[in-house]
């Protein structure tokens, strides 16, 4: 008779739900699909995880990066952690019975697993690639400050401005909302982002989820030497079929007014940050409200240029409808161009063929080129998640017509932390 294989501690992978923001980062880039959601809690399959830490690095809150002791016939069930509204308490094990002589071994995990459980930093070298974009900063990033406050401890900012930023004749309402901290310390980064809670509850009675958007402005304050920041929403009146429904956080922000007050948390976002050298330069693709982290930099590179603190040059490849569909057209314009080379790609200008991000890309080849050869050029993606692939094929093509190996151009990027993607 066989005898029965003896419980063991491990380390169970679980995601924090006081800190999860529902982005759905980890559950797209987990190769076995070991993670899943309810309209309550994102959660990881025990009998599924292999610990391969792929969805570690992309996670922008550090949800995903939790472990917990358990012994190995009492992991956390999935209808358990679908229940909660914070992590378990680390329990008090008891030492695991000595096995009897020839008792069956418990089935072990690849060594590289373990050793990503003892180390989350650990080099995975040869496990597959799941992003197209770098899991590091650029090596001179500042060093950001992260989740400072949670779903326990949200941070109260105060409306002090809420302006539309497309025409108001336009389907696409996109709206500029600042929110101040008052005495509330709330440092960030371009290219971070921060989630605000929706007020109500959902069908099941539960408090919204809080919903994450980019920082639309610099480090130091929408108005400089001011603890605010701004936000880029559009209002959500379909859905991805073209059905009608009304998005609960993005109409309740639109609506805002002068001095209303919101519930925030984060910072979030450790990898999508700009370079701190004053001769990088920045390749910047966006599309619709992804222009908000690109507002973001190209307004601390325009203060720093003020202050003659940067010489870097940047590029910005911008896609919408129409002209009147590009939240901060007028702004933009008014940019000198020996600052910023601009590209607008437009799918529906009247009498114009469609054009996309990525048909400009290759339109510009030779001096999109000209910047990759250049190690202090920076790459950043940002808008919806079909575009992603329209970009690599974009980025592949310069490359290749320029002789060069996208493989190998592609592999330096991402481990130089000289590309990165926030699509949604």
């Amino acid at each position: 008779m066989t005898a029965p294989i003896p419980s063991s501690i491990i380390k169970q992978h679980l995601i924090d739900p006081e800190i999860c923001i529902r982005c759905n980062t980890c559950e797209e880039t987990c190769p076995i699909d070991a993670i899943t959601h309810d309209s309550n809690n994102y959660v990881v399959n025990p009998e599924v995880c292999q610990s391969c830490m792929a969805c570690v690095p992309p996670c922008p809150t550090g949800a995903i990066d939790n472990w917990l002791k358990v012994l190995s016939d009492q992991t956390y069930s999935m209808d358990e952690q679908f229940g909660w509204m914070e992590l378990p308490a680390q329990q008090d094990l008891p030492e695991p019975a000595a096995e009897p002589a020839g008792a069956q071994q418990p089935v072990a995990a690849p060594a590289v697993a373990a050793e990503a459980q003892e180390d989350p930093n650990a080099d995975l070298d040869g496990l597959p690639s799941t992003s197209a974009g770098a899991s590091v900063p650029p090596w001179s990033a500042a060093h950001p400050y992260l989740n400072l406050y949670t779903h326990k401890n949200p941070v109260t900012a105060t409306v002090v401005g809420n302006y539309r930023v497309t025409d108001d004749d336009t389907e696409s309402d996109i709206h500029h909302i600042v929110l101040d901290f008052g005495e509330q310390p709330f440092p960030v980064l371009e290219g971070q982002s921060v989630a605000i809670f929706p007020p109500g509850t959902d069908a099941s009675g539960r408090p919204y989820h809080a919903r994450q958007y980019s920082i639309a402005s610099p480090r130091d304050g929408e108005r400089p030497r001011y603890n605010n920041l701004s936000l880029t929403v559009k209002r959500v009146t379909t859905d991805y079929d073209g059905k009608p429904t009304q998005g609960v956080c993005s109409n309740y922000l639109c609506d805002l007014k002068k001095n209303d007050t919101v519930k925030v948390i984060g910072p979030f976002g450790n990898t999508f940050l700009m370079p701190n050298q004053a001769d990088s330069n920045l390749i910047m693709i966006c599309t619709g409200t992804g222009s908000a982290p690109m507002r973001a930099m190209t307004e601390r590179c325009r203060r720093l240029t003020k202050e003659q603190n940067f010489k870097g040059r940047l590029m910005l490849f911008f896609g919408a409808r129409t002209e009147r569909e590009l939240p901060y057209f007028g702004p933009l314009m008014n940019l000198a161009k020996e600052f910023i080379d601009i590209n607008l790609a437009l799918s529906r200008a009247p009498g114009q063929p469609k054009r996309y991000v990525q048909d400009l890309i290759r339109e510009r080849a030779t001096d999109v080129m000209g910047l990759l050869e250049d190690g202090k050029t920076c790459i950043y993606v940002c808008g919806l998640k079909g575009m992603e692939d329209g970009v690599i094929d974009a980025l592949q093509h310069v490359v290749s017509q320029a002789g060069g190996d996208w493989a190998e151009v592609h592999a330096q990027l991402k481990t130089q932390g000289r590309l990165h993607f926030e699509t949604y």
